[in-house]
């Protein structure tokens, strides 16, 4: 058997976040060390700041840690890009290659790879913060530039660094994330018990994500007043924490007359997302953007048949198992919703489909595809 290859994983995501960056840190991180412990001998890192710690899912794993402001980290990894100083080294463990996972990468003097989820705050500037659009306009070029080598999580955001930044497409690697596998059919009294917690006297469609202008929850709202019009009794259930930006959205359902017809369920608790999915007449993503789109698949392992826009990496993700839409047209993804609503054959189709398609996305495969990685950019160092 050949030497475990040392490297360091930056699993800062998974200790100060809840949304998709964190789920990617922590769900690689267990499958590497579950595994591929046999191949490489893995350190977790992250900034400790305001107290975090592991998810107790790696709460056992070989961690070490730096304890550092938010900022000051954020801006020295800039600045280490800037003045060309490897100075993060007395920071880390020894290893043989430095993962960031996150769009955070300091100078090293070791061979790196950078996770690029996608490029929101280029194509969709106005729905960033201006401190953060201004801050990963200066450093995310240079972080591309310095990595050895580059994992995009879709085909979509492989494109845009090529288009963006010139970067070069041989130093890209495509690897897809994965789900979980509590995201699947859901016996019908675990789906009875939450549409009476959350739902319990109409039908429901839900959306899934932080609540932000990019998840375009505007023109759901809009298809779901001309759904209303139709006759439809359904109720759009939105399960997200708050994000930016969005209190416009808020004022949207008053003014189209859905304060009883809309739900904001916050952050819905892990262990109710499979059967809420289940329990919806369908699943809408009609996002702006997304580097890749979770909720898609979950949707479609819990056999819930999707509406999802057709931009972005949403086509590559769903791919013939879902219902298609430009993102900004109500009018076309209420006639998609009802057309689910009205022909079971068409919903049942989607539902079979959605099986075959989610099941293509694991993180056994994401995680073995990422030391594939590790290992070619260890050879090409001592190359």
């Amino acid at each position: 058997m050949s030497q475990r290859l040392p490297v360091t994983l930056d699993i800062g995501p998974a200790v100060h976040q809840n949304a998709g960056l964190a789920r990617y840190a922590e769900r690689l991180a267990s499958c590497l060390l579950s595994g591929h412990g046999d191949e490489i001998d893995l350190t977790l890192f992250y900034n400790r700041h305001s107290g975090h710690s592991l998810p107790p899912a790696l709460a056992n794993a070989q961690a070490t840690t730096v304890e550092q402001g938010q900022y000051a980290w954020r801006l020295g990894a800039l600045a280490s890009q800037l003045l060309r100083s490897t100075r993060f080294e007395n920071s880390l463990p020894p290893s043989a290659i430095y993962h960031a996972t996150e769009h955070l990468l300091p100078r090293l003097a070791r061979p790196t790879v950078l996770t690029v989820h996608d490029l929101i705050f280029e194509a969709f500037p106005q729905h960033h913060t201006f401190t953060n659009r201004a801050f990963l306009r200066i450093a995310m070029p240079l972080f591309v530039r310095a990595a050895s080598v580059i994992i995009a999580v879709s085909q979509q955001t492989r494109r845009d660094l090529v288009a963006r930044y010139a970067t070069p497409e041989s130093k890209i690697r495509v690897i897809y994330e994965g789900i979980d596998d509590r995201f699947a059919p859901i016996g019908p009294p675990e789906v009875a018990r939450i549409r009476q917690r959350y739902s319990p006297d109409r039908p429901y469609l839900l959306m899934v994500g932080t609540l932000e202008p990019r998840k375009n929850h505007a023109t759901a709202m809009r298809a779901l007043a001309r759904l209303k019009q139709m006759g439809q009794p359904h109720r759009l259930l939105i399960s997200g924490g708050q994000g930016w930006l969005f209190e416009p959205v808020r004022a949207l359902v008053e003014e189209l007359g859905l304060s009883d017809d809309v739900t904001f369920a916050g952050r819905v608790p892990d262990e109710d997302l499979p059967a809420l999915y289940a329990g919806a007449d369908a699943l809408l993503l009609p996002s702006l953007y997304e580097g890749f789109g979770f909720p898609v698949l979950e949707a479609m392992a819990c056999r819930t048949p999707v509406v999802c826009a057709n931009s972005s990496s949403l086509p590559e993700v769903a791919g013939d198992a879902a219902l298609l839409v430009p993102p900004t047209d109500d009018e076309a993804l209420a006639a998609a919703i009802e057309r689910i609503l009205a022909e079971p054959g068409l919903a049942d189709e989607l539902r079979r489909r959605g099986a075959v398609q989610a099941a293509r996305f694991r993180w056994e495969k994401c995680a073995a595809e990422t030391v594939a990685v590790y290992r070619e950019v260890s050879n090409g160092s001592r190359s």
